[in-house]
């Protein structure tokens, strides 16, 4: 049986990556949650658990970092322009209050892409005046998704461009 040309890519034709902003999405959250300890693909998320919630707020180092319109549209743009230079494949970015999403192919591994981007971010707003705290506007770590076939790219373009409401 002969599989189709894709079957056998090992390299991604890109990375879906996904990263919230500080403090928004706390572990006991109602919305569930995954922590190093639930984390594999497919799994339920953690239940919702008030205790839990109300104890991560706690540990927060600063207050909950909600995006407004001009940072999500310089977010956005540090992204196209950073993939621009890297001469990386933009494909799409929605930077929303409480989360980004982007689509890029990239020449180095998803970890590190995610970095470079929520980094360049971070930098832009601070170039632009749209950030003055010396923390990180970012949660820890984000999503990083390999897309390997060409409908699953498609999918996830437009996720980020339609399936984020208003």
């Amino acid at each position: 049986m002969t599989l189709p040309h894709e079957e056998f890519n090992t390299t991604p034709l890109a990375y879906f990556i996904t990263f919230r902003t500080y403090g928004t999405w706390l572990h006991g959250d109602k919305r569930g949650s995954v922590d190093r300890f639930n984390n594999r693909y497919g799994t339920p998320r953690l239940p919702p658990n008030k205790l839990r919630e109300k104890y991560e707020r706690t540990l927060l180092k600063q207050p909950p970092v909600r995006l407004n319109m001009k940072q999500r549209k310089v977010v956005e743009e540090s992204i196209r322009k950073e993939c621009r230079r890297r001469k990386w494949i933009f494909w799409v970015a929605n930077a929303r209050t409480n989360h980004v999403h982007s689509v890029v192919t990239a020449d180095c591994g998803s970890k590190q892409a995610r970095a470079i981007l929520k980094a360049v971010a971070t930098k832009t707003l601070r170039e632009q005046g749209l950030w003055q705290s010396n923390r990180s506007p970012w949660a820890d770590r984000g999503s990083r998704r390999k897309v390997y076939k060409k409908k699953r790219l498609m999918a996830a373009i437009d996720y980020v461009l339609y399936d984020q409401g208003e």
